[in-house]
């Protein structure tokens, strides 16, 4: 329909896939699943069956508006949105919110990152259309959530409410009780064995209308700046975004708006659907495609003696890599920075925090 839009989050740094993943190009600009495809490219893709290319926002850091450009070229070059600083998911669908208010504040819009790997997308079109149209008519927020299949600390989890349930078409709509953010092990587990909690997706469904009540309630600050839509489709947008971002507070908008609102609601979902947000789940994802001692690796000329459970990924396809005597160890090796870590526990995020803390000209 004409009133239906997407925005997409494309903003991150995605350190967490270095040092195939740089600031200078983030994993939703690269094609690491090796399918020709970007992650950017995979998410307006999977969109494009119902969303016009006119009717498509995305927004990204002020250093990537050229990435996008190049990878989308579809898309209006008003419609990529260019933040000069990281403010979390907040602002930043409060500046797609208004902008896209200023011209359709009739629209429903879906709000979803730019690096998710969904399978069965048939089946995931179809819920997202439901819930456009559930959305159009509703002033309900819509969170997708996804049934869990193990205790992981890595995502939030939303509670539904059993007692309050919605059915359309094929689709489940819950009541939320709680979001909670990346709880540890044991709380995960908890929640897991309790049947209450599905995974926040981080992709939402809803109208213009309702999500800028919400704004303007629990977020007045952040709101106030972005709804002076003077300025958006003009020559003076970029600048006064720049203003406002400066002082705006860094918020996600789960803390800001989900966790307090009453119109909440959650759509579970029956599709595959995974947030490759570490190597660690990268490989995860990747298991069916793991060797007889449930190695991963890319290389063509490879020995490895008494290794398991491993990453092993090279972009040198005539170098031989021999690795002996590793368990559930991350080794991925470019042509200017090599890193070997366990691919569990702490270590690899200690690696970039200490990269970052240095300012390496390598991150």
């Amino acid at each position: 329909m004409a009133n239906y839009y997407c925005i997409i989050m494309a903003g991150g740094v995605g350190s967490r896939f270095w040092p195939i993943s740089r600031n200078s190009r983030p994993k939703q600009f690269l094609d690491i699943l090796g399918v020709g495809r970007t992650f950017l490219q995979q998410t307006y893709d999977r969109f494009r069956s119902i969303i016009p290319s006119e009717n498509f926002m995305v927004v990204t850091a002020v250093a990537y508006k050229d990435l996008v450009k190049e990878q989308l070229p579809d898309l209006l070059d008003e419609n990529i949105l260019a933040e000069p600083y990281r403010r979390n998911t907040a602002p930043c669908i409060a500046y797609a919110t208004y902008k896209l208010h200023k011209k359709d504040p009739n629209a429903t819009v879906i709000v979803a990152p730019s690096d998710h790997v969904i399978t069965n997308e048939n089946l995931f079109i179809d819920t997202i259309k439901n819930a456009l149209d559930y959305a159009s008519k509703s002033d309900k927020l819509f969170a997708l959530g996804i049934n869990p299949i193990r205790p992981e600390t890595g995502y939030g989890y939303i509670q539904i409410n059993t007692n309050k349930v919605e059915q359309l078409n094929n689709n489940t709509f819950y009541d939320v009780k709680t979001f909670t953010e990346k709880p540890n092990v044991e709380i995960a587990q908890t929640f897991l064995d309790s049947g209450e909690f599905l995974w926040n997706s981080g992709i939402f469904i809803w109208n213009l209308k309702t999500i800028i009540k919400e704004l303007e309630t629990y977020l007045p600050e952040v709101s106030e700046v972005f709804k002076v839509e003077t300025y958006y489709y003009t020559d003076r947008e970029d600048e006064y975004i720049g203003q406002i971002y400066q002082d705006c507070e860094s918020i996600s908008i789960d803390y800001g708006i989900m966790e307090k609102t009453d119109k909440a609601w959650v759509i579970k979902a029956m599709f595959g659907w995974s947030d490759l947000g570490t190597w660690n789940s990268f490989y995860q994802y990747c298991e069916d495609d793991t060797d007889e001692n449930d190695n991963l690796t890319n290389v063509k000329y490879h020995l490895l003696n008494n290794v398991s459970d491993s990453i092993v990924l090279g972009t040198n396809p005539d170098k031989l890599y021999a690795v002996a005597g590793l368990k559930d160890y991350l080794l991925v090796d470019t042509n200017d920075a090599l890193v070997v870590c366990s691919r569990k526990g702490d270590d690899f995020k200690n690696l970039i925090t200490d990269l970052n803390l240095k300012k390496s000209k390598f991150q």
